[in-house]
């Protein structure tokens, strides 16, 4: 049985990515900063018939991804499939006195690049006892510099300067990571799932036209890509993303 991995995975697109990979034959562990909500996501899921379990960890905490990791290496002894889905959004309702906010950035970077990045390290040794490990860094086009320098795109008048960049710094690790396992069957992909509705912009809830399971489905391709399928992209719904 496969055994996957996903961060935040207690509600919206993490938890439709579990019950997604889980319903494909995986076992899913459910991360989670909360881990009482944890432990009720994964219990969501075996009612459902399906094979979960969860464990507690904030991806900024280095003690708790290394926990976890050596946990999942007593219960099952490798992974294979890693979803960094864990991500925040502060800007959406903060306020800065300026265009950028130092503070804003260390609150974003900390969960959006370098939480991935600790996971990534904590659990490489797993997904190299894979036939097949796959990594998904869920980012978004918000993160694409030809998208943010494009007027004729509909990213380019958002301005969200900490979480843009700190999507286009996970899309960088992505390619990195691509090219230093390229010797490897592991693969790694960005995956926009698109605009979707999650607590992560609750303002924006209702105007977003994609549901939580319409993302899952694109993150799920990225998780099951064939050994064919080319490693360091940057996908969406419809296909290839610009950089």
């Amino acid at each position: 049985m496969k055994i996957a991995l996903v961060t935040g995975a207690n509600r919206g697109i993490g938890l439709a990515t579990a019950r997604r990979l889980a319903r494909d034959g995986a076992h899913v562990v459910v991360a989670s900063r909360d881990a009482a909500a944890g432990r009720e996501a994964a219990a969501a899921l075996v009612d459902e018939g399906l094979s979960a379990s969860s464990v507690a960890m904030d991806v900024t905490d280095p003690r708790q991804v290394r926990a976890a990791a050596t946990l999942v290496a007593e219960q099952h002894g490798h992974l294979d499939v890693l979803v960094n889905n864990a991500g925040v959004l502060p800007e959406a309702s903060a306020d800065p006195a300026e265009a950028v906010d130092v503070e804003l950035f260390r609150t974003t970077f900390d969960t959006n690049v370098l939480g991935p990045v600790g996971v990534t390290e904590a659990f490489l040794p797993l997904l190299r006892r894979s036939p097949a490990g796959r990594i998904v860094n869920v980012t978004t086009r918000m993160g694409s510099l030809a998208d943010q320098l494009d007027p004729a795109s509909p990213y380019y008048a958002m301005v969200l300067p900490a979480y843009q960049s700190s999507k286009a710094a996970l899309n960088s690790v992505t390619v990195a990571l691509s090219k230093a396992l390229a010797d490897t069957p592991i693969k790694v992909t960005s995956v926009c799932p698109g605009f979707v509705q999650t607590d992560l912009t609750p303002a924006n809830r209702d105007q977003a036209p994609l549901t939580p399971q319409d993302a899952a489905e694109v993150i799920h391709r990225a998780a099951t890509l064939p050994d064919s399928a080319p490693s360091g992209t940057f996908v969406d719904a419809a296909g290839t993303v610009p950089w």
